[in-house]
């Protein structure tokens, strides 16, 4: 996330639906008014700031509403608590770049770039309410269209789960039966990564939707459990390294390669195979043999450690390899207690008979993984 970014979600929960400065400005909005609000009444946006009074007074909606009466800006101190101006001149340097044209527009973003404070600028005839700070902006929308748009997102990022779901159980089948090919890992990664963007798009929604975001945070949090592990793992079994690389290292780039592609790029299968390091003199081949590490598989498996996993995988290089290992191989680097329990969860889910398959997901599943709002 761009240090823009990271402010104006620092700023979000100020202005989410149900907070006193949100209730305030639905009431400018409302009243047909206009209004421009600094969320900071430091020394540095003090200095750029001329005539107007001073108040030093609680923040209430009515007051804000009451305030913007008046043409000039109003200044809150920065969690929006107290009114500390009214009425005043902002006096930005006239140099910083800005791509509004509205005066209110012009002067908020301004005053955002040049100081780095949040500002709130409320349109007189188009009735929007839009967030500057730093070099990013936001125009919040009501709280029923952010609803609505969640809930079909919502609905879209179910669908994308279930492929995901149904891709990660033919990975499965194709890495038991030695038969993955470069193309069936792309298409596992396309699948994943387009949960992962709709779920931070999603994210980003319930971040300005204040206390009406707790039961779709829920529903959210159910549909992505485990999807930020598996994709990790995926990447971790199918990376290519050279000697001597570092295999968490080159996981962590080809994650960095994946959400670089665009959405049209994200379509092409050939695109996210090169996310894991494969190159070719022409086109990637989608039709070659891709040999899986085996971590994604072998730490699903239950009562297993994940550094007996990590250090056996390091140790035989391969699925393949492991699974033919002789259960004195296996012994002499997990231990006799580990090799068995490997070696029968090996042989469950060849067979098929445990119900491991996309229902494992929850023994890895932390809270962690639920994608975070901007804030």
């Amino acid at each position: 996330m761009a240090d823009g970014d990271e402010e104006l979600a620092s700023y979000l929960e100020r202005v989410v639906p149900g907070s006193p400065l949100r209730d305030g400005l639905d009431r400018i909005v409302r009243s047909h008014l206009g209004a421009l609000v600094v969320l900071d009444d430091s020394p540095l946006v003090l200095a750029i700031c001329s005539g107007g009074f001073h108040i030093d007074a609680e923040m209430t909606p009515q007051r804000l509403s009451e305030l913007a009466k008046m043409d000039g800006a109003i200044v809150l101190d920065r969690e929006a608590r107290r009114i500390a101006w009214a009425n005043v001149h902002l006096i930005p340097d006239p140099s910083t770049l800005t791509t509004e044209t509205g005066t209110r527009h012009r002067t908020a973003e301004r005053v955002a770039r040049s100081t780095g404070v949040g500002v709130v600028s409320v349109s007189e005839e188009a009735g929007t309410i839009t967030l500057y700070a730093g070099d990013a902006r936001r125009q919040l929308q009501d709280t029923d269209s952010l609803i609505v748009r969640a809930n079909h997102l919502l609905q879209t990022l179910e669908r994308f789960r279930t492929r995901s779901d149904d891709a990660l159980g033919d990975l499965d089948r194709a890495e038991l039966q030695e038969a993955v090919t470069l193309g069936k890992v792309a298409a596992v990664l396309q699948r994943l990564e387009m949960v992962v963007r709709v779920a931070r798009s999603i994210g980003e929604l319930l971040a300005e939707l204040g206390s009406h975001r707790r039961l779709l945070r829920l529903q959210l949090g159910e549909l992505v459990a485990g999807v930020f592990e598996e994709r990790r793992l995926v990447v971790l079994d199918y990376v290519a390294t050279g000697e001597g690389d570092d295999l968490d290292a080159a996981a962590d780039g080809a994650l960095g390669r994946l959400s670089l592609l665009s959405a049209d790029q994200l379509l092409v299968l050939e695109q996210v195979a090169a996310a894991l390091g494969v190159r070719g003199e022409a086109a990637v081949d989608l039709d070659v043999r891709a040999v899986p590490r085996g971590r994604r598989l072998l730490r699903h498996l239950p009562h297993v450690s994940l550094d007996t996993v990590d250090g056996i995988v390091a140790h035989f290089g391969d699925l393949a390899r492991l699974r033919h290992a002789s259960a004195d191989e296996l012994a002499a680097y997990a231990g006799e207690a580990d090799a068995a329990l490997l070696r029968s969860g090996l042989e469950r889910l060849q067979l098929g008979v445990d119900g491991v398959q996309r229902h494992y997901l929850g023994s890895r599943r932390s809270a962690s993984e639920v994608p975070p709002p901007l804030r």
